[in-house]
C-alpha cells in the first residue's frame, strides 16, 4: 500500500479490526519511510450477475437503481431507512446466492415487491402499478384487494390501512 504522504510503497499494518457487521476491515498503517500513520478499509468485492432487461439488453447490477426504485415507492411513507437498507441487503443476498451469471430483471422486480409488501402496503401498490403496468383502475383495485386478503395478520397490524374502513370519515 502506497503512503498517501510521501508515496513510498513500504508500509506496515499496525492494527486490524472488523468494522460494522463484520463485512469490512479497518487497518491502521504506518509508513516505514516517513513514519506517518493512516487508516485504510478493506471490503470484499463481490461480483453480481448481469441483469437482463425486458428488451433483451444486458447491464451490470446497480445498487443505486435498486435503491432509487424502492425510495420512489416509499416516498412520503412512514418507512424507516434502516428497514429499507435491510430489504436491499436481502435482495442483494438473494442475487449472490443464485450463483448465476445473468438474471432477468423481472426476478429482481418480484423480490422488490416481496420486500415492499412487508415494508408498506402503499409503497407495494405504487411499485406494482408501475412494474406490472396496470391498464385501468380495476386492475389497481384487484391488486389492493388481493394484498388485503393475502397479507399476514402480523404485517397488517404494523401498517396503515390501504382503504379507509367504513367507520372512518377520511
Amino acid at each position: 500500500m502506497r503512503c498517501p504522504f510521501c508515496s513510498d510503497m513500504d508500509t506496515r499494518v499496525i492494527d486490524s479490526r472488523l468494522v460494522g457487521e463484520g463485512d469490512q476491515i479497518r487497518r491502521r498503517r504506518e509508513c516505514t519511510k516517513c513514519k506517518e500513520r493512516f487508516t485504510t478499509y478493506e471490503l470484499a468485492e463481490l461480483n453480481y450477475p448481469r441483469i437482463i432487461k425486458s428488451d433483451g439488453r444486458r447491464e451490470p447490477f446497480s445498487e443505486e437503481k435498486l435503491r432509487g426504485g424502492i425510495l420512489r415507492a416509499i416516498e412520503k411513507r412512514p418507512v424507516e431507512m434502516e428497514r429499507v437498507d435491510i430489504a436491499i441487503e436481502q435482495i442483494k443476498h438473494k442475487l449472490r446466492a443464485l450463483g448465476e451469471r445473468e438474471v432477468k430483471s423481472r426476478k429482481i422486480g418480484n423480490w422488490v415487491m416481496e420486500q415492499l409488501r412487508a415494508l408498506d402496503q402503499v409503497a407495494y401498490v405504487r411499485f406494482a402499478s408501475v412494474y406490472r403496468s396496470f391498464e385501468d383502475v380495476r386492475a389497481f383495485l384487484d391488486e389492493i384487494e388481493r394484498l388485503e386478503n393475502e397479507l399476514p395478520p402480523e404485517l397488517k397490524e404494523s401498517q396503515l390501512d390501504l382503504l379507509p374502513s367504513d367507520g372512518d370519515k377520511n
